[in-house]
């Protein structure tokens, strides 16, 4: 019952956020998190299980700035490379103001998407199925859940994105790309629930989540400009 009720949260948070109520993104994902942590104190689980007591946060800020430093020096690898440049082009970053692309790196991205999806897929949904089965089976259901929890954002992402353009267009260019993403996104799970148990902390892969979102945000959004197109 607890399980079906965590997973029932992130349906309907879903649902929200990408279909019915958008707009109200943020205050979706913030009610989302504390309901999830409700079920989790429901569930019986500690801070310590869920790796947000006191040791593992500071653990989770030594772990922070190294986090953020390689996915800055890996982007700006990739942004050098001609071959790999192509997937920072992305029209729904491009398209953002100034004070958008900071409300999205400062206040959308970690206070939501990170929010949420860390204390729902690192957090607690890894946490309760730890317990139960072992670590093997926390990571792979939830790196499978958040790869599907992708597929209602992933759709019209050949439009936006050059480099997932290359699947195709029609429906394969539908189907393809959101294929693509729930796999890359079930992939990128299991490297943050490693990280996790690793670094014994949520604030972990909270940390790396962030700047890969942000950085790439911010780089989609910067590329045009230093080119001259906007």
């Amino acid at each position: 019952m607890r399980m079906f009720c965590a997973l029932a949260v992130l349906v309907g948070a879903n649902l929200l956020n990408n279909w019915l109520a958008p707009g109200a993104y943020l205050l979706t994902c913030v009610v989302a998190a504390a309901a999830l942590l409700l079920i989790a104190r429901w569930d019986g689980l500690t801070r310590a299980d869920l790796g947000l007591d006191t040791v593992a946060l500071y653990r989770g800020l030594r772990w922070a700035p190294l986090l953020v430093g390689a996915v800055l020096a890996v982007f700006l690898a990739g942004l050098a490379v001609p071959a790999t440049r192509e997937a920072f082009e992305d029209e729904r970053a491009a398209g953002l103001t100034l004070g958008q692309l900071l409300w999205r790196v400062l206040i959308r991205v970690p206070a939501g998407t990170v929010l949420l999806e860390e204390v729902a897929f690192r957090g607690v949904l890894w946490a309760m199925v730890r317990r139960r089965r072992g670590t093997a089976w926390a990571t792979a259901v939830s790196s499978l859940l958040f790869g599907l929890w992708h597929v209602l954002p992933s759709r019209g992402l050949s439009r936006a994105n050059a480099a997932a353009a290359v699947l195709g267009t029609g429906p394969a260019g539908s189907v393809l790309p959101v294929a693509a993403a729930v796999v890359a996104t079930t992939a990128a799970g299991v490297v943050l629930c490693e990280l996790r148990r690793r670094s014994g902390s949520l604030l972990a892969p909270a940390a790396l989540h962030w700047a890969l979102n942000s950085f790439g945000y911010v780089l989609a959004w910067a590329v045009p400009r230093w080119r001259g197109e906007d």
